[in-house]
């Protein structure tokens, strides 16, 4: 028999439900790794964990499971995960399970801060009507920054609105007939966009990538939407910018995060500000728990897992 344990209630009673479940062999049982193991299940019987929050203290509790094998995040995001995740077991990310989730998000940042739907709920809120012309999205050039799963999915969206999609990644390359340029090309490319979409992990690569010498290369009036992780900004950098008035910003993660009370993104003008709400919508758990039942059938089968970011090895600390 193999234990699986699932922090997330909703994922598990979306699996215990469902009329094509998981294999008979497999037992499911919530638990989160904050708590003490459920009665009538040893240290010795979990062979796979699916978190619901993945930091280190959870992560560093895993040492105690003998028998992992699987270590499943809840994000796309992992490397939080490399240096607290137990060496042993596989450590997969949750690749797909937030893309429609986190697109809709920025795009709906985008739309909110051209069209000026922020500045349109305060008036709102005090009774008064004040019609003014704004940006478009259309004919505009938006970057994407950042074309993994979720910055593919962004793209895909933004299409439809008749804006060219400028896409950058790591390495050039040619994707489903889209031309995707390198990182080596960012500084060359952001004065000729409108917007920003940043989608990217935090590495040491991306950390601070868009820098103030980045963010003082876009044009006047640009906007800088992050969805990704918000040390890939300079914060301090971006404040400057965007109380300058030169630049604006829809932010859904930030550095750091959560925001201070005092922080001055908080009343800087030309930014819209949601706390980190990319995945959060009704379609993360139906597809987390599709994502778990695929990988714990691939345990139970001996097939691969999906979303692999680091290969189990032996411990040889």
């Amino acid at each position: 028999m193999l234990t699986v344990t699932l922090a997330h209630p909703g994922v598990l009673d979306a699996l215990e439900g469902a009329a094509d479940g998981v294999p008979a062999q497999v037992r499911l049982v919530g638990w989160d790794p904050a708590d003490p193991l459920p009665d009538g299940v040893a240290p010795a019987d979990v062979a796979a964990v699916v978190l619901a929050r993945a930091d280190r203290d959870r992560l560093r509790a895993l040492e105690t499971l003998p028998a992992l094998r699987l270590v499943q995040l809840p994000s796309a995001g992992f490397e939080h995960a490399l240096a607290h995740a137990p060496v042993r077991a596989a450590l997969c990310n949750a690749r797909g399970v937030h893309d429609a989730g986190t697109a809709e998000l920025a795009v709906g940042l985008l739309l909110a801060a051209q069209r000026g739907i922020d500045d349109a709920v305060r008036d709102a809120q005090e009774g008064v009507w004040r019609p003014r012309e704004r940006r478009s999205l259309a004919d505009r050039r938006v970057m994407v920054l950042g074309h993994g799963s979720i910055g593919a999915a962004v793209a895909r969206r933004l299409e439809p609105f008749e804006v060219v999609v400028v896409r950058v990644a790591r390495t050039a390359r040619v994707e489903d007939g889209a031309v995707v340029h390198g990182a080596d090309e960012l500084a060359r490319l952001l004065p000729t966009v409108d917007a920003v979409v940043v989608v990217l992990p935090l590495t040491e690569a991306t950390r601070g990538l868009l820098d103030a010498a980045a963010l003082a290369a876009l044009p006047d009036g640009a906007l800088v939407v992050n969805v990704g992780r918000g040390a890939v900004v300079d914060t301090d950098a971006l404040v400057a910018e965007v109380t300058a008035g030169r630049l604006r910003a829809a932010l859904d993660v930030v550095d750091p995060e959560p925001l201070p009370a005092d922080h001055p993104l908080w009343r800087a003008p030309g930014v819209i500000l949601t706390p980190h709400v990319g995945g959060a919508s009704d379609a993360t758990v139906p597809r987390m728990a599709a994502l778990v039942r695929a990988q714990v059938t691939a345990l139970a089968t001996g097939t691969a897992l999906r979303n692999v970011v680091r290969e189990p090895r032996e411990d040889r600390s």
